[in-house]
């Protein structure tokens, strides 16, 4: 006999970057040719030694950061955030119109647990970004898949012919995971007049703004005076910061909304971690300055990766920028199969198109994503040197 199993959770497939990681097992890398992983978007270094100085300072002498806070934050860190994004979006926001959060993925959980429940319906552009799929089928929520076409920009009038009496949410990532590309100001307030026409939320998903290559304000949305009846802003200090293991996101929205969601976060997590929003605000204060340096060199990173497939006429660079470059393959097989293989034969580990398309988008098939801000100018070149070399 075995014990129950809820059958929302038993239908979502498994998470892509574990399921990635175990096609390493067995595998043996010469070394001359050590393992290349452009699986997984995340820092793989620690954070700079002033925000490491300023945890162990609090872990040895704040009590209160071993204890727990507030369910939506540190007020410091909330007050921050409003004062920062009011600056920086030429809008008005309040901190009672932010929260903290365990990682932006508990952001976006956190929202839409307030927004849909099973059998609604919530659109994605895809290729989407396999988390927030994972979620809506956990919790019986359609996601209803809005093909972003060529250039990976999804269009606001494609989406209005989705719409239908069950739909509670658009959301939209930019800069683009997978994609990489940078959703154009007018894009946005496309959608979120499509939105707003509906009485839907439009959630967007900013986590790679701080590296976006565009100087200025990605968009005007919090321009708006009424943006919070519609707009849904989620925000990750991992990127930045280099926090991905003190899981820190963060949630700017109404203040009615944020009183739901504390609803979700005090039955989940309590409070966020408290050295982890210590080291956000640390960072918040004290390092723009080094985050320019890291933005400058992803954009370094990604004008290598455009050049490296200008001279691999076989591929296709389907969108580029942030952390990701979304590319088409060449070869004559699914692109699943391809990335074990290349696990094997080029010592390259890579996620396949297929986990960022439903199975009813043959496109998958041809996709892979590369995560190329886990490497640096000669780890791209040596990538570039082994993908030309494939003979498959």
């Amino acid at each position: 006999m075995s014990l129950p199993l809820n059958p929302a959770m038993a239908a979502t497939f498994p998470p892509p970057v574990m399921e990635a990681r175990r096609w390493l097992q067995g595998a043996s890398f010469p070394p001359d040719r050590p393992l290349i992983n452009v699986s997984q978007a995340a820092p793989v270094d620690p954070p700079p030694l002033g925000l490491r100085q300023a945890l162990a300072e609090a872990a040895l002498t704040n009590d209160a950061a071993h204890l727990y806070g507030p369910v939506l934050g540190l007020p410091d860190l909330r007050a921050e955030i409003a004062s920062q994004w009011t600056a920086a979006y030429g809008g008005s926001i309040s901190p009672d119109q932010t929260a903290i959060t365990q990682g932006c993925n508990q952001a976006f959980t956190a929202v839409m647990s307030t927004l849909a429940g099973a059998g609604d319906e919530v659109i994605l552009p895809t290729p989407w970004y396999f988390n927030h799929k994972m979620w809506l089928d956990m919790q019986g929520v359609k996601a209803v898949p809005l093909p972003a076409g060529p250039g990976l920009i999804p269009e606001a009038e494609a989406a209005a012919r989705l719409i239908t009496p069950r739909t509670r949410a658009l959301v939209l990532v930019s800069p683009n995971n997978p994609g990489g590309v940078e959703y154009p100001a007018e894009t946005l307030a496309a959608f979120r007049d499509l939105a707003r026409a509906h009485d839907l939320a439009l959630i967007v998903d900013e986590t790679y703004r701080d590296f976006d290559a565009r100087s200025g304000r990605p968009h005007d949305l919090f321009a708006d005076p009424d943006w919070d009846d519609t707009l849904i802003q989620l925000y990750s200090f991992s990127k930045a910061y280099r926090l991905t293991g003190h899981r820190v996101g963060a949630i700017v929205a109404s203040a009615a909304r944020l009183a739901e969601v504390e609803k979700f976060l005090d039955t989940v997590a309590i409070c966020p971690s408290q050295l982890g929003q210590i080291g956000a605000l640390w960072g918040m204060r004290n390092l723009a300055q080094w985050v320019a340096g890291e933005r400058d060199e992803i954009l370094a990173r990604r004008v290598a990766m455009t050049t490296g497939f200008a001279a691999l006429p076989d591929w296709k660079l389907l969108g580029c920028g942030a952390y990701f470059a979304y590319v088409e393959h060449p070869y004559a097989m699914a692109s699943d199969e391809l990335a074990k293989r290349l696990v094997h034969e080029a010592s390259i580990l890579m996620l396949p198109g297929t986990m960022f398309q439903p199975d009813t988008h043959p496109e998958g098939a041809r996709q892979l994503r590369i995560a190329f801000a886990n490497i640096d100018a000669s780890g791209i070149t040596e990538l570039f040197h082994r993908l030309s070399a494939l003979r498959l």
